[in-house]
């Protein structure tokens, strides 16, 4: 019965929030940059991979860039592997500093055409899931990653829903949600991943908006991003603003139309000799963005 009206609550919480889930009583925690309710945080891929837990927490705050999505597999090793006492302990260390622990960043993906395969990344989700409420978390990314050669597109495409649907459901029970990063050979091309959520029920499923070339397909990024918006959640990732070509000025003005509250994630792909200064360049020029 607990559970049940959990659920319900937190089927509510998501369906009114609309963009960014402003209306979540997590997402007031951080103070916004100023004309906009905009957070910038980082994804732990490549400049914090082998920082452990304090460290992780320390540079964070020594930068100003207050929230993170733990990646598997990293130094920082919050994993499904720690005790209940170890968990508790990772929750406190993020409970007694300035930074927010968003969640955790997967490589669970669900189009493979093997029935066990797809079992597996469902079960694996879901204990992940256990672990992001254990922590303080608010929810798990996750990816579609493929349309595999010799299977119909659209059977993938529904396998890949209905196991967001599936998690989606079991997550909801923790209060959690379920970030479908935009990835993957095809599944990042828009009209695909709009295909996929078409057949999305859950509303603790989000999109994760990822930056990717495939943005800028025709008819444009204007209208790829209004394509997915109805479906965004909390998190953004983005690569470095000042490599490449990528039109960030154009995406954050895109963000702030929609006001757009959630978290803007650095997931940096360059191996800079001072990340600590790195990081508060990036900090910098974000906040040049979204005050244009």
């Amino acid at each position: 019965m607990e559970k049940d009206f959990s659920r319900r609550t937190f089927i509510q919480k998501s369906m009114v929030a609309g963009f960014g889930l402003a209306a979540l009583p997590w997402m007031s925690a951080m103070a916004s940059p100023k004309k906009s309710g905009m957070k910038f945080g980082l994804v732990t891929y490549e400049w914090a991979k082998d920082w452990d837990l304090p460290t992780l927490i320390a540079n964070c705050e020594k930068t100003g860039v207050l929230g993170v999505e733990l990646r598997t597999q990293h130094a920082h090793a919050v994993e499904t592997n720690l005790t209940s006492s170890q968990r508790e302990e990772v929750k406190k260390r993020f409970a007694d500093s300035s930074v927010t622990c968003l969640g955790y960043g997967s490589n669970y993906e669900y189009h493979s055409p093997d029935p066990a395969k797809l079992k597996e990344n469902i079960a694996g989700t879901k204990e992940y899931i256990k672990l992001c409420d254990d922590i303080g978390a608010t929810g798990i990314k996750v990816k579609p990653n493929n349309l595999p050669d010799g299977v119909p597109p659209e059977k993938t495409i529904a396998q890949i829903a209905a196991s967001f649907n599936e998690v989606g459901k079991f997550a909801q029970d923790y209060g959690q949600l379920i970030r479908v990063e935009v990835h993957g050979h095809l599944t990042q091309n828009i009209p695909n991943m709009k295909a996929i959520f078409d057949q999305v029920t859950e509303p603790n499923v989000k999109v994760c908006w990822n930056s990717n070339p495939e943005d800028l397909l025709p008819p444009g990024l204007e209208q790829n991003f209004h394509t997915l918006s109805k479906w965004f959640g909390d998190t953004v990732h983005v690569r470095e603003f000042n490599v490449g070509d990528y039109p960030y000025a154009e995406l954050m003005k895109l963000f702030s139309g929609i006001n757009y509250e959630g978290w803007i994630l650095m997931e940096a792909r360059t191996q800079p000799e001072d990340r600590i200064a790195a990081l508060k360049e990036q900090l910098k020029i974000f906040n040049e963005l979204v005050a244009q």
